[in-house]
C-alpha cells in the first residue's frame, strides 16, 4: 500500500489546519474564523469568492456552487483564509490568485486553467508572504507561471498537486538581485508534473525539499538549481521523454557577490526511468545542501516505485470528494449570502 499523507484531514472541515508537512506545516488558514459561503460564480459582489478573499477577518471559504469563475483581474487573498473547494468543482480562469504580504493561507481542491495576460500566474506569492499550503490543486495553461514564490516569501508547502499543459511550472526566487530571497523555504511533495516543460522547480537562493513527486516527459529539464539554491531531492520519480537531463545547474551572480555561482542539489533514493540522466555535479557540492530534519522532524515518504507512480497519476490535483462536516463551534458568517 502506498503511504499517502494527510489521510485523516477529510474527516472534518477544519482538520486541514496545521496539518501540512514540511516548511508550510504551521499554516492554519481561516481556522479561527467564520464560514463564508460562495453562492455564485460572479467575479465580484455579494456571495462571490473575491468578496470573501478581500475581507480582513479570518474566514474558512466554502462553495455552494460548481463551475468556472472568470477573473477579470488578479484576485488578492488576505491573511488567515482557507479557500476550500472540497465538495464542488471550482475552476479559476482568466487571471490568478495573488498572495501579497499575507500569512496563513490554505488553498485546497481547486482548478486553475487559462490565465491570460502579461505576468499572469495561477498563484503568485510575493512579497513577504508566509505559512502557505497549496494542496490538491490542478494547474495548467497560464501565460506565465503556474506558481511563483518570490520576494522573501517563505514557509510554504505544495502537496498532491497536478501540473500539466504548460511551460514554466514553479519558480522559486525571481532574480539574482533579490538577495533577501535567501530566507525562502519550500517543500514540494506528492505532486505530478505531467509533461510540463521546465521549472519543477527552478530555484534561486532558497532551500527546497522535494520528495515523492513524479515528473515525466519534461521539455527542457526537470529541476534547476541557480544562484546559491539548496535542493534536496528524495525518493522522487523522474521519467524522461525526449529530453533526458534531470538536474540543471545555472550560474548567476548574486547582487552582493563578485563571482557567479549555481546552486546545489543532493539526490537521495530518486528513481530515474526511461534513460533519465541525473547529471549531478561530482565536485562534492552536494554537501552544501541542508538537511530537512534540521527544520522539521518527520515527513511521509516511501521509496520511489511503479506503485507510487500510478498512485500519483490518480490522486493528485482536484479530487471529487465530499465536503466534510464542520465540527467547529464558531458561528457561521451571517454577513455572507446563504442559500
Amino acid at each position: 500500500m502506498v503511504a499517502f499523507p494527510y489521510a485523516h484531514v477529510d474527516k472534518s472541515l477544519r482538520a486541514l489546519a496545521g496539518q501540512a508537512e514540511g516548511f508550510g506545516r504551521h499554516a492554519i488558514g481561516g481556522l479561527h474564523g467564520a464560514l463564508y459561503h460562495v453562492t455564485n460564480l460572479a467575479d465580484d459582489g455579494c456571495g462571490s469568492l473575491r468578496e470573501g478573499c478581500c475581507r480582513n477577518e479570518p474566514l474558512w471559504i466554502i462553495f455552494e456552487v460548481s463551475g468556472t469563475i472568470e477573473l477579470s483581474s488578479d484576485l488578492r487573498v488576505s491573511s488567515h483564509k482557507t479557500i476550500d473547494g472540497r465538495g464542488q468543482k471550482i475552476k479559476l480562469a482568466g487571471k490568478g490568485l495573488q498572495l501579497k504580504e499575507c500569512e496563513h493561507v490554505i488553498l485546497c481542491n481547486l482548478e486553475f486553467e487559462g490565465g491570460r495576460g502579461h505576468d499572469v500566474d495561477a498563484i503568485q506569492i510575493k512579497p513577504k508572504s508566509r505559512h502557505i499550503w497549496i494542496d490538491r490543486c490542478s494547474l495548467h495553461d497560464y501565460d506565465d507561471g503556474l506558481i511563483d514564490i518570490t520576494r522573501e516569501s517563505t514557509d510554504i508547502t505544495i502537496s498532491r498537486c497536478h501540473f500539466s499543459v504548460h511551460d514554466k511550472a514553479i519558480l522559486i526566487g525571481g532574480s539574482s538581485s533579490n538577495i533577501s530571497d535567501r530566507c525562502i523555504r519550500v517543500t514540494i511533495h506528492h505532486c505530478f508534473f505531467d509533461g510540463t516543460k521546465q521549472r519543477h522547480p527552478r530555484v534561486r537562493f532558497g532551500k527546497v525539499h522535494l520528495y515523492n513527486n513524479y515528473t515525466r516527459n519534461w521539455g527542457i529539464y526537470a529541476v534547476c538549481a541557480s544562484v546559491e539554491s539548496q535542493i534536496v531531492s528524495q525518493c522522487n520519480i523522474y521519467e524522461a521523454g525526449e529530453k533526458k537531463v534531470v538536474f540543471k545547474y545555472l550560474s548567476e551572480k548574486a547582487a552582493d557577490k563578485e563571482e557567479s555561482t549555481c546552486g546545489w542539489i543532493r539526490s537521495e533514493g530518486d528513481l530515474f526511468l526511461n534513460g533519465a540522466q541525473p547529471s549531478l555535479l561530482e565536485d562534492g557540492s552536494a554537501k552544501c545542501v541542508f538537511e530537512a530534519h534540521e527544520y522539521y522532524p518527520a515527513w511521509t515518504m516511501e521509496p520511489g516505485s511503479l506503485a507510487l507512480k500510478k498512485f500519483l497519476q490518480l490522486y493528485t490535483g482536484w479530487q471529487p470528494i465530499a465536503r466534510p462536516p464542520d465540527n467547529c463551534s464558531i458561528v457561521e458568517d451571517t454577513l455572507a449570502t446563504e442559500i
